[in-house]
Protein backbone atom coordinates (compact mmCIF):
# COMPACT_ATOMS: atom_id res chain seq x y z
CA UNK A 1 0.00 0.00 0.00
CA UNK A 2 1.16 3.16 -0.41
CA UNK A 3 -0.74 6.77 0.20
CA UNK A 4 -1.08 7.71 -3.32
CA UNK A 5 0.02 10.96 -2.61
CA UNK A 6 -2.38 11.60 -0.07
CA UNK A 7 -1.03 12.53 3.51
CA UNK A 8 -2.77 11.40 6.85
CA UNK A 9 -2.92 14.50 9.51
CA UNK A 10 -3.30 13.47 13.03
CA UNK A 11 -5.52 16.04 15.13
CA UNK A 12 -4.36 16.46 19.36
CA UNK A 13 -7.51 17.45 20.56
CA UNK A 14 -7.25 19.22 23.67
CA UNK A 15 -5.59 22.73 23.39
CA UNK A 16 -5.09 21.92 19.96
CA UNK A 17 -8.76 21.46 18.41
CA UNK A 18 -10.36 22.59 21.50
CA UNK A 19 -9.59 24.95 24.77
CA UNK A 20 -10.52 24.92 28.25
CA UNK A 21 -13.04 21.91 27.11
CA UNK A 22 -11.24 19.69 30.45
CA UNK A 23 -13.10 20.38 33.40
CA UNK A 24 -15.65 17.16 32.92
CA UNK A 25 -12.99 15.43 31.70
CA UNK A 26 -11.26 16.00 34.87
CA UNK A 27 -14.05 15.44 37.04
CA UNK A 28 -14.90 12.33 35.64
CA UNK A 29 -11.35 10.64 35.65
CA UNK A 30 -11.04 11.74 39.61
CA UNK A 31 -14.62 10.46 40.05
CA UNK A 32 -13.06 7.35 39.05
CA UNK A 33 -10.12 7.05 41.01
CA UNK A 34 -12.41 7.56 44.03
CA UNK A 35 -14.41 4.87 43.22
CA UNK A 36 -11.66 2.38 42.07
CA UNK A 37 -8.70 3.50 44.08
CA UNK A 38 -10.97 4.75 47.29
CA UNK A 39 -8.82 8.20 46.66
CA UNK A 40 -10.50 10.67 48.38
CA UNK A 41 -9.41 14.08 46.87
CA UNK A 42 -7.18 12.90 43.59
CA UNK A 43 -7.22 16.80 43.13
CA UNK A 44 -4.42 17.66 45.86
CA UNK A 45 -1.77 15.42 43.38
CA UNK A 46 0.73 17.65 41.44
CA UNK A 47 0.14 16.25 38.16
CA UNK A 48 0.49 17.93 34.81
CA UNK A 49 -1.79 16.72 32.77
CA UNK A 50 -1.23 18.29 29.21
CA UNK A 51 -0.10 16.14 26.62
CA UNK A 52 -0.54 12.84 28.73
CA UNK A 53 -2.84 10.03 28.24
CA UNK A 54 -5.91 9.54 30.56
CA UNK A 55 -4.25 6.13 32.04
CA UNK A 56 -0.88 7.57 32.28
CA UNK A 57 -2.49 10.58 34.43
CA UNK A 58 -4.52 8.25 36.51
CA UNK A 59 -1.43 6.07 37.22
CA UNK A 60 0.03 9.35 38.65
CA UNK A 61 -2.11 10.25 40.00
CA UNK A 62 -2.55 6.83 42.03
CA UNK A 63 1.37 6.46 42.88
CA UNK A 64 1.26 9.87 44.30
CA UNK A 65 -2.04 9.27 46.45
CA UNK A 66 -0.12 5.44 47.54
CA UNK A 67 -1.71 2.87 45.33
CA UNK A 68 0.39 0.23 44.30
CA UNK A 69 1.59 -0.61 40.85
CA UNK A 70 -0.06 -3.82 40.94
CA UNK A 71 -3.52 -2.45 42.50
CA UNK A 72 -2.91 0.21 39.60
CA UNK A 73 -2.79 -2.38 36.68
CA UNK A 74 -5.46 -4.67 38.23
CA UNK A 75 -8.13 -1.80 38.05
CA UNK A 76 -7.17 -0.05 34.87
CA UNK A 77 -9.76 -1.21 32.76
CA UNK A 78 -12.33 -0.55 35.74
CA UNK A 79 -10.71 2.89 36.00
CA UNK A 80 -11.20 3.51 32.52
CA UNK A 81 -14.42 2.20 32.00
CA UNK A 82 -15.52 4.38 35.03
CA UNK A 83 -14.25 7.62 33.62
CA UNK A 84 -15.88 6.90 30.49
CA UNK A 85 -19.54 6.25 32.25
CA UNK A 86 -18.76 9.63 34.79
CA UNK A 87 -17.70 11.87 30.81
CA UNK A 88 -20.79 11.07 29.72
CA UNK A 89 -23.12 12.11 32.88
CA UNK A 90 -20.87 15.22 32.88
CA UNK A 91 -20.30 16.22 29.57
CA UNK A 92 -22.09 19.80 28.29
CA UNK A 93 -24.43 19.36 25.55
CA UNK A 94 -22.55 21.77 23.67
CA UNK A 95 -18.88 22.52 23.53
CA UNK A 96 -19.01 24.22 21.00
CA UNK A 97 -17.58 27.84 22.58
CA UNK A 98 -14.80 25.35 23.52
CA UNK A 99 -13.58 24.95 19.51
CA UNK A 100 -10.20 26.66 18.87
CA UNK A 101 -10.77 29.75 16.64
CA UNK A 102 -10.49 28.94 12.72
CA UNK A 103 -10.61 24.87 13.71
CA UNK A 104 -14.29 24.88 11.71
CA UNK A 105 -12.96 26.57 8.60
CA UNK A 106 -9.71 24.95 9.01
CA UNK A 107 -11.68 20.84 9.16
CA UNK A 108 -13.90 21.82 6.67
CA UNK A 109 -11.21 22.84 3.79
CA UNK A 110 -9.41 19.83 4.77
CA UNK A 111 -11.77 17.48 4.53
CA UNK A 112 -12.35 18.36 0.50
CA UNK A 113 -8.77 17.77 -0.28
CA UNK A 114 -7.85 15.72 -2.22
CA UNK A 115 -6.14 12.92 -0.41
CA UNK A 116 -5.71 14.49 2.74
CA UNK A 117 -6.72 12.27 6.13
CA UNK A 118 -8.29 13.25 9.02
CA UNK A 119 -7.95 11.38 12.06
CA UNK A 120 -6.76 12.08 16.02
CA UNK A 121 -3.99 11.14 18.17
CA UNK A 122 -5.07 11.82 21.53
CA UNK A 123 -4.48 10.88 25.04
CA UNK A 124 -8.50 11.05 25.69
CA UNK A 125 -9.84 7.00 25.88
CA UNK A 126 -11.83 6.80 22.90
CA UNK A 127 -15.28 7.18 24.39
CA UNK A 128 -14.48 10.40 25.80
CA UNK A 129 -12.53 11.95 22.58
CA UNK A 130 -15.68 10.67 20.50
CA UNK A 131 -17.92 12.30 22.58
CA UNK A 132 -16.32 15.51 23.00
CA UNK A 133 -15.74 15.93 19.47
CA UNK A 134 -19.46 15.29 19.29
CA UNK A 135 -20.52 17.76 21.36
CA UNK A 136 -18.08 20.23 19.74
CA UNK A 137 -19.74 19.81 16.58
CA UNK A 138 -16.97 18.30 15.01
CA UNK A 139 -17.04 14.41 14.99
CA UNK A 140 -18.32 14.54 11.58
CA UNK A 141 -14.55 15.09 10.43
CA UNK A 142 -12.80 12.07 11.95
CA UNK A 143 -13.65 8.86 10.86
CA UNK A 144 -15.07 6.00 13.25
CA UNK A 145 -11.82 3.27 13.59
CA UNK A 146 -9.62 5.99 12.72
CA UNK A 147 -7.11 7.28 14.99
CA UNK A 148 -5.18 6.57 18.56
CA UNK A 149 -6.35 7.40 21.99
CA UNK A 150 -5.51 6.96 25.60
CA UNK A 151 -7.61 3.53 25.26
CA UNK A 152 -5.08 2.10 22.83
CA UNK A 153 -1.74 2.52 25.13
CA UNK A 154 -1.15 4.66 28.22
CA UNK A 155 2.23 5.15 26.04
CA UNK A 156 1.68 8.30 24.16
CA UNK A 157 4.45 7.32 22.07
CA UNK A 158 2.57 4.21 20.42
CA UNK A 159 -0.39 6.40 19.34
CA UNK A 160 0.86 7.28 15.96
CA UNK A 161 2.07 4.13 15.08
CA UNK A 162 -1.56 2.67 16.60
CA UNK A 163 -3.09 5.52 13.97
CA UNK A 164 -1.10 4.97 10.93
CA UNK A 165 -1.66 1.24 11.08
CA UNK A 166 -5.66 2.07 11.06
CA UNK A 167 -5.15 4.30 8.25
CA UNK A 168 -3.29 1.67 6.35
CA UNK A 169 -5.02 -0.90 3.97
CA UNK A 170 -3.41 -4.32 2.59
CA UNK A 171 -2.17 -4.99 6.22
CA UNK A 172 0.53 -2.13 5.64
CA UNK A 173 0.27 1.41 7.73
CA UNK A 174 0.25 4.18 6.33
CA UNK A 175 3.51 5.75 5.90
CA UNK A 176 5.49 7.68 7.99
CA UNK A 177 6.95 10.14 5.14
CA UNK A 178 3.09 10.94 4.36
CA UNK A 179 1.91 11.33 8.38
CA UNK A 180 1.96 14.81 10.24
CA UNK A 181 1.26 14.93 14.15
CA UNK A 182 -0.35 17.94 15.41
CA UNK A 183 -0.78 19.45 18.51
CA UNK A 184 0.11 21.48 21.12
CA UNK A 185 2.46 20.35 23.86
CA UNK A 186 6.16 19.25 23.90
CA UNK A 187 4.48 15.37 24.34
CA UNK A 188 2.76 15.55 20.95
CA UNK A 189 6.29 16.16 19.55
CA UNK A 190 7.69 13.49 21.80
CA UNK A 191 4.82 11.23 20.36
CA UNK A 192 5.92 11.89 16.81
CA UNK A 193 9.40 11.80 16.78
CA UNK A 194 9.07 8.45 18.44
CA UNK A 195 7.18 6.66 15.45
CA UNK A 196 9.67 9.10 13.36
CA UNK A 197 6.65 11.30 11.42
CA UNK A 198 6.28 15.29 11.13
CA UNK A 199 4.68 17.04 13.92
CA UNK A 200 3.17 20.45 13.54
CA UNK A 201 2.66 22.67 16.95
CA UNK A 202 0.12 24.76 17.63
CA UNK A 203 0.41 27.90 20.26
CA UNK A 204 -2.71 27.19 21.40
CA UNK A 205 -2.40 25.53 24.68
CA UNK A 206 -0.68 26.00 27.75
CA UNK A 207 3.06 26.06 25.74
CA UNK A 208 4.43 29.56 24.29
CA UNK A 209 6.02 29.07 20.94
CA UNK A 210 9.58 28.62 21.99
CA UNK A 211 8.64 25.63 24.17
CA UNK A 212 7.74 24.08 20.89
CA UNK A 213 10.51 24.66 18.42
CA UNK A 214 11.80 21.08 18.50
CA UNK A 215 8.69 20.39 16.15
CA UNK A 216 9.18 20.91 12.46
CA UNK A 217 7.14 23.86 12.17
CA UNK A 218 4.90 25.79 14.85
CA UNK A 219 2.01 27.94 14.15
CA UNK A 220 -0.13 30.61 16.30
CA UNK A 221 -3.51 29.35 15.43
CA UNK A 222 -5.63 27.59 13.01
CA UNK A 223 -4.53 30.03 9.90
CA UNK A 224 -1.08 29.96 10.44
CA UNK A 225 -1.58 26.35 10.34
CA UNK A 226 -3.33 26.14 7.50
CA UNK A 227 -0.54 27.59 5.02
CA UNK A 228 1.46 25.19 6.51
CA UNK A 229 0.01 21.92 5.50
CA UNK A 230 0.18 20.46 2.11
Amino acid sequence: MTSDGGVLLLFDIDGTLLLKAADAHRDALHAALRELHAIPDPGMARVQPAGRTDGEIARAIALQCGVSADAIDRRADAVRAACCREYALRVPDSLAAHVAPGVPDLLEELSGREGVRLAVVTGNFEPVARLKLARAGLGHYFERGQGGFGSDSEDRADLPGVARRRAGTDGRPWPREDTIVIGDTPNDIACARADGVRVFAVATGPFAPDELQAADAVAADAAELRALLP
